[in-house]
């Protein structure tokens, strides 16, 4: 294999460029490629030196990729000594699956935005560093900080600070906290598509292994039903499932308060306007809807249809008047429950029924409580034969459960839960007569089951949006599970909690980097196709491991699967070689920190060797 130069010429220029040649593996011929193009005699005049020669400096600039290119193929044999100790303490083997992630972390410019921070705060200590180790532990090894500190050993390039400049940069960077989520945002445009005319907020709380609570961490009603202090997270998501912005709010508080100063920010802030913001029931207050009402703001949110007045739930579970999408008319509920229900349909015809959504429609009264001016809203009601036959089938079982606990005599309290089966249990007391007494006879009650049963299959959402497009509204709500798997991914995989810090700033930091992390893996998983879980993506990038081979480069000690090869195709570098030498180390190295946008596939395939 050679590396020669190429000259073209047309009646204006002359271009060099660099060929590669070598003999075809398949043919025998040989053959070349064109590898570089090094630019016209014009444009090498202005970037050269004055006096340089063209053809020169083409021939020294071929003969050095021609050396690279023959120390990127050489055959590496490496001999042991078995007589001879490892040295104590000398670590061989690196974690390598954090390159992927450093590179959309250099993407989004956060190593710039920490020197601008470190510039101002004066700090003695590598704030990029810390704030890079910190997201590549939430993600490969979540665990306290210090041990965090020890983890950052195992990556190829070792952490520029100590552990206690941890806890001095958590002070730091829970200051710039709001500073560090625009910045990331703004470059996260680059990386991936951001549609964020349509929001999804929602709220979770984070527990903390202590017993007395404090300013900040809170009594409060625990989501996961712990009794230890907690504090309240608010988090704003894209219609992509990528994170836009988040705050926090003492656990003792109510949710409710916290959307619209996030909704300021990111009108004051981060330039989002005409905003369409998508909650669940807990969190449409009304002041909350009436402010999503005016200006450029819209809502849609769930609701609950039991709890309407009964005017509306009497016109809710009427039969008549419903619609259907792409089909002319109305149509009537009882006749479609009845031919879901038939076991005489046919299967084709029950399949088509199961996959139609009905709908309806009514403007219903909404008043802003700070004002009592009238804003109205528009109630959307929906019905799926599928859901309902999902409904039904869950409680057919819950009340099996309960005649079970009634008849052995284990239904002993009287509980409401709306997932408890013993809500269907009735407790009468009587006597032999018929008389009231201590005694208590437990039971199913028939009629809750049919009241409960009377609501399957539907579904309720409140909008000031007047749009035609009713399923599209319906499709877009359906979205919101992504917010409740990012809450999942930052307490299951990432392990956000128990929070083990107890100064507020600490805490603000430790969750920006818990929201980075997830930033990151979003990004990163689109540019995988979202083809796999987090725990695989996530196993698969800790379990990327090096061994060191002294003076020659570094030998992967992975297992290579599809995950692997989709990671070096999507970001434009390999280290799955038999060996990875030691000068293409140093460009991995370097690319991955290069600001600019993650490598596409086309620019993989022709940095590969």
């Amino acid at each position: 294999m050679v590396m020669k130069v190429q000259v073209t010429r047309t009646k204006t220029a002359e271009t060099f460029y660099i060929a590669k040649t070598y003999r075809d593996r398949e043919t025998g011929k040989p053959t070349s490629k064109i590898a570089r193009r090094l630019g016209t005699r014009s444009e090498l005049e202005e970037m050269l030196p004055p006096g340089t020669d063209v053809m020169s400096w083409a021939k020294e600039e071929a003969k050095r990729m021609t050396l690279e290119e023959r120390e990127l193929t050489r055959k590496v044999t490496v001999s042991y000594d078995p007589t001879r100790q490892i040295g104590a303490g000398a670590r061989h083997t690196f974690n390598c699956g954090y390159l992927f992630l450093q590179d959309i972390y250099s993407a989004l410019g956060l190593p710039e935005i920490c020197r601008d921070i470190a510039s101002r705060s004066k700090a003695d200590y590598d704030l990029d560093s810390v704030l890079s180790r910190l997201v590549y532990g939430r993600i490969l090894e979540p665990s306290s900080k210090r041990a965090t500190h020890e983890f950052s050993q195992e990556l190829m390039e070792g952490p520029a600070f100590d552990s206690h400049h941890i806890y001095r940069a958590l002070s730091v960077l829970a200051e710039n906290s709001g500073l560090i989520q625009r910045r990331a945002f703004e470059r996260s445009k680059a990386l991936a598509r951001r549609r964020c005319q349509t929001l999804f907020y929602d709220c979770t709380n984070y527990c903390f292994e202590i017993t007395e609570e404090d300013g900040f961490r809170r009594y409060g009603p625990s989501k996961e039903h712990r009794t230890n202090p907690i504090v309240g997270m608010g988090l704003m998501m894209d219609k992509d499932g990528l994170p836009v912005a988040f705050d926090l709010y003492p656990g003792n508080e109510s949710e409710q308060p916290t959307l619209i100063p996030l909704e300021e920010r990111l009108e004051g802030e981060f330039g989002l306007s005409k905003l369409v913001v998508y909650t669940d029931a807990r969190l449409s207050s009304a002041a909350n809807r009436a402010h999503n009402s005016r200006g450029s703001l819209q809502f849609v949110t769930t609701v609950s249809l039991r709890g309407q007045r009964k005017e509306v739930r009497d016109w809710v579970r009427g039969p008549k008047g419903w619609s259907c999408a792409g089909e002319a008319g109305t149509f009537d509920l009882d006749q479609v429950r009845k031919a879901a229900d038939d076991p005489l349909t046919p299967e084709k015809t029950r399949r088509a029924l199961f996959a139609r959504t009905f709908y309806k429609t009514m403007w219903t009264s909404l008043k802003d409580p700070a004002t009592g001016e009238e804003l109205g809203q528009n109630l959307i009601v929906t019905f799926s034969p599928r859901y309902r036959a999902y409904q039904s089938s869950i409680r057919k079982a819950q009340v099996e459960r309960a005649r079970r606990a009634c008849e052995d005599g284990t239904a002993k309290r009287h509980r409401k839960g709306p997932k408890d089966p013993m809500r269907f249990v009735s407790s009468t007391p009587v006597t032999e007569e018929g008389e009231v007494a201590e005694e208590r006879i437990l039971s199913v009650d028939d009629g809750k089951v049919e009241e409960e049963a009377s609501w399957d299959g539907l579904y309720g959402l409140a909008t000031s949006l007047d749009d035609e497009d009713v399923l599209g509204i319906v499709k877009v709500a359906a979205g919101r599970w992504q917010v409740e798997e990012c809450f999942r991914i930052m307490k299951g995989e990432f392990r956000a909690r128990p929070v083990f810090l107890s100064r507020r700033d600490r805490i603000e930091a430790h969750f920006l980097t818990c929201f980075l992390a997830l930033l990151i893996y979003r990004i990163l998983e689109k540019r995988l196709g979202c083809l796999w879980t987090c725990p695989e993506i996530a196993d698969t990038l800790r379990n990327m491991r090096m061994e060191e081979v002294k003076g020659e480069g570094y030998r992967p000690l992975y297992v290579r699967t599809e995950i692997t090869d989709a990671l070096h195709e999507a970001f434009g570098f390999r280290t799955d070689f038999e060996i990875v030498p030691q000068s293409q180390t140093r460009r991995i190295l370097k690319k991955t920190h290069q600001k600019a946008s993650i490598t596409t596939r086309k620019r993989a395939s022709r940095d590969s060797r």
